[in-house]
């Protein structure tokens, strides 16, 4: 997928991402920070739950691992230890849970040590059915991990685009045209959305290339919230959607 250039208003929000927000406040009590990382957890749960099923067969076992790697998050300050090379919040996220799973955690006495205990609202049922949509495979736990986030990373970026539109009284434009955002879906499908929405198919041709656009940036802006530097955006967009390929 090629981007374009941001729009400048995105370009501005990147001044107080989240990740780096997180990152900035290491050193330092900072509500601000705590309730960055808070969000940024609850959002990308699922990759880390996703990993933790494929190293422990039971439901609930890997459930309260999962809430218990999230208590430790949350109450030490696990984030001053980020360095640069752990810049990315996917990558920093991945290794303190394979560090919290290998040295940390005792599961025979995870309840004695807090299992079950609810730190973050996690939709346990629903990340049960969505994991066992995704295909067969004799995948590591880290490229599960991987993929999860990025379909995680690009379902919140449709979401929050369908938000948009239907705010605007376009949600059936959006339904009828999603299927455009990754590629142009051809002539049939802007004559049916045409034909529906009484439009021009010229009009809907224009509505979809700027769905598109409006699409990689709010996809951008997602990416930008977990990386230190807008710089990596680009490369960090790439690395993500080769693990769909």
């Amino acid at each position: 997928m090629s981007l374009d250039t941001p729009h400048p208003q995105s370009a501005r929000r990147f001044e107080t991402t989240h990740w780096s927000l997180v990152v900035q406040a290491a050193d330092r009590d900072d509500s601000q920070a705590r309730q960055a990382l808070s969000t940024l957890c609850e959002r990308y749960w699922l990759p880390l739950y996703a990993c933790v099923r494929c190293r422990v067969p039971d439901i609930h076992e890997a459930q309260d691992l999962t809430q218990a790697f999230f208590a430790r998050l949350l109450e030490k300050n696990t984030f001053a230890q980020a360095s640069p090379e752990r810049g990315r919040f996917r990558a920093f996220l991945l290794t303190s849970l394979k560090n919290f799973l290998a040295n940390e955690w005792d599961r025979q006495q995870a309840q004695k040590r807090g299992g079950g205990q609810q730190v973050l609202s996690l939709d346990w049922d629903s990340g049960e059915s969505r994991l066992n949509l995704e295909p067969a495979h004799d995948q590591t736990p880290d490229r599960v991990f991987e993929r999860q986030w990025t379909l995680t990373l690009l379902e919140h970026t449709v979401t929050r685009l369908q938000a948009e539109l239907a705010a605007s009284g376009k949600e059936r434009q959006f339904e009828l045209l999603k299927g455009t955002l990754t590629g142009d879906r051809g002539e049939s499908s802007y004559a049916d959305a045409a034909q529906e929405l009484n439009m021009t198919p010229d009009a809907i041709r224009q509505a979809a290339q700027r769905m598109r656009r409006r699409y990689r940036e709010l996809l951008r802006e997602e990416v930008g919230q977990t990386v230190q530097n807008p710089d990596e955006i680009d490369q960090e967009i790439q690395r993500l959607l080769q693990t769909l390929r």
